[in-house]
């Protein structure tokens, strides 16, 4: 890489960040479950370490407990390479803890606790307004939308960013069991579209949203507003589709042994801002947009091979070498 990583853009994350415990077997329900593994999870928090693997510069915005695990993630973000000046400690509230069962299939279910947890309760006079204003790329989940006071702290974090010109990308990110109700859900999640210059969503995701079951781009396209550069539909093994102002297209992924998909979509956006935080004239270049969407592919594919989604995501040498062997099968 020519660029050094401190002429980099700057991506700032915010959101959630939190305590994942994963079964330590496979294909089993949380109550059958003989032990669990803790691993750091949150999806904001995933895609800012995404980010710094790769190489870029990466910082998160967010608030944790003042306990043991709040700490431990403070320090898994400083380990990784991410700026911590946009992290809040609460002392009244715990880190939130959520309880993910892998089933034999590889998918996810969740059991969150959090009554509130300290992501819930950030302010928006506890946001590091310079830190937010230095962005190129702004990135957000919807889950920070559901309660008060967070929600305040996102829609005036997302204001500052955007009045500061950065480019403003939204993953929803659906964790229904958070939500009061799906009507909930979907109202607060569509309240914030048309803000946003990028958006990806899961085929899952997609059918919530629309009540449409049929992907294809005609559902995908019903999502689409003026102010969009990229729409992205994230298809599991199949790979994505993507929508832009003057094309559209899609673009297949790598067969691998997937053992764990936690992480998988966070791997792919981390991977796709890195590409485009300097450069958003890919958004005009249908080719160039293919090649770092086959980057972005296999950032997602190979962070499917391990357990856990932090130590999964790959840096820029193990994806580089993997498409290299691609090419060459």
């Amino acid at each position: 890489m020519t660029t050094s990583t401190v002429d980099k853009g700057l991506i700032v994350s915010f959101g959630e960040m939190l305590i994942d415990f994963v079964p330590t077997e496979s294909g089993v329900s949380l109550s059958e479950s003989q032990g669990f593994l803790k691993a750091p999870g949150g999806a904001p928090a995933n895609v800012a370490i995404a980010v710094s693997r790769l190489g870029g510069r990466a910082a998160f915005v967010g608030k944790l407990g003042d306990d043991e695990f709040g700490h431990m993630l403070a320090g898994i973000l400083r380990k990784n390479g991410v700026a911590d000046q946009g992290i809040n400690f609460d002392k009244g509230a715990r880190t939130a803890l959520a309880f993910v069962t892998l089933r034999s299939d590889g998918e996810r279910e969740y059991m969150f606790y959090r009554n509130p947890s300290a992501d819930m309760l950030l302010r928006p006079d506890e946001l590091n307004l310079e830190l937010i204003r230095s962005a190129k790329v702004f990135h957000y989940g919807s889950i920070s939308l559901i309660t008060e006071p967070c929600r305040s702290a996102h829609m005036k974090a997302m204001e500052v960013a955007n009045e500061a010109g950065a480019l403003l990308s939204y993953d929803p990110n659906l964790r229904e069991p958070l939500w009061p109700s799906p009507e909930e859900a979907r109202t607060q999640i569509m309240s914030i579209w048309d803000k946003a210059d990028i958006i990806k969503v899961s085929d899952v995701e997609l059918e919530f949203l629309t009540g449409n079951k049929t992907i294809d781009d005609e559902t995908a396209m019903s999502l689409w507003h003026p102010n969009l550069k990229l729409l992205l539909v994230t298809i599991g093994e199949k790979g994505c589709r993507y929508y832009t102002k003057g094309f559209h297209g899609s673009v297949e992924t790598f067969h691998v042994d997937a053992v764990d998909t936690t992480g998988a979509g966070d791997s792919f956006v981390g991977a796709l801002l890195n590409q485009i935080v300097d450069d958003q004239s890919v958004f005009e270049e249908e080719e160039r947009l293919r090649n770092v969407l086959r980057f972005a592919n296999a950032c997602g594919a190979i962070t499917t091979t391990k357990k856990g989604a932090i130590p999964a995501l790959p840096s820029d040498c193990e994806a580089l070498s993997f498409l290299e062997r691609q090419v060459e099968a």
